[in-house]
């Protein structure tokens, strides 16, 4: 997990770099994959996830032509897969500039990261993991928002998926699983489309002995390319 993750920076570093304006995502998902084969990585069991503005709704799509212009929102999802262990991470980036919203979201889905962090803890209910991801997002006047989970169990995966299987085991507002030490999750921020701007940012994160590890390192926060 911990080399794939290695592997899912590489990617994301390269991919990011690649983004500006006149970029098609063709060629960020070209410098993205090159790079996720150097790294020492094989091909994942899905993704990688890269679009821009006009299509920032359309979950689980791949690239296109697209060429980026000033102004541009770039969604990216992917996974560096090493012995068919997968470690996802997730971010939005912006491309000549951000909106002036940008921030303020982007500080609430950090402090909602946070908060799952704070919640993952061995006996816990998946739900109430949720429920602390939640709790923050109603708390900055999102009340309104809702997901179908704020992240789900990962590790060894096969096309296509990086879920192990063709169920996604989620971290649900009503699910009666428990955490458990050695479990590990993709933690997904997600607020689009919320009305106060869009951000996303998600990692991999590994319940050890000491408590999670986030096992992506990425930097998060707002970037402009």
């Amino acid at each position: 997990m911990r080399i794939a993750a290695r592997v899912s920076d590489a990617a994301a570093t390269a991919a990011i770099e690649a983004a500006h304006a006149g970029a098609s995502e063709r060629e960020i998902a070209a410098v993205c994959q090159q790079a996720m084969i150097m790294a020492g990585g094989t091909f994942p069991g899905f993704g990688p996830f890269i679009r821009s503005t006009a299509r920032l709704g359309e979950e689980h799509t791949t690239w296109s032509d697209t060429r980026l212009v000033d102004g541009d929102s770039l969604f990216l999802e992917l996974s560096g897969c090493v012995a068919r262990y997968h470690a996802p991470l997730g971010r939005l980036i912006h491309i000549g500039r951000a909106p002036d919203t940008t921030r303020d979201i982007a500080q609430v889905c950090e402090d909602a990261f946070e908060a799952v962090l704070g919640a993952i803890t061995p006996g816990t209910f998946f739900r109430d993991v949720y429920a602390a991801w939640q709790n923050v997002v109603d708390r900055a006047g999102l009340a309104h928002y809702r997901r179908h989970h704020c992240g789900y169990v990962v590790g060894v995966g096969v096309p296509p998926s990086w879920t192990g299987g063709n169920k996604v085991t989620g971290l649900r507002h009503d699910s009666e699983r428990t955490v458990k030490t050695g479990m590990s999750f993709h933690i997904l921020s997600w607020l689009m489309g919320t009305g106060r701007g869009d951000f996303f940012v998600s990692n991999t994160v590994l319940l050890g002995e000491n408590g999670p590890d986030v096992l992506t390192r990425t930097p998060g926060g707002v970037t402009v390319r």
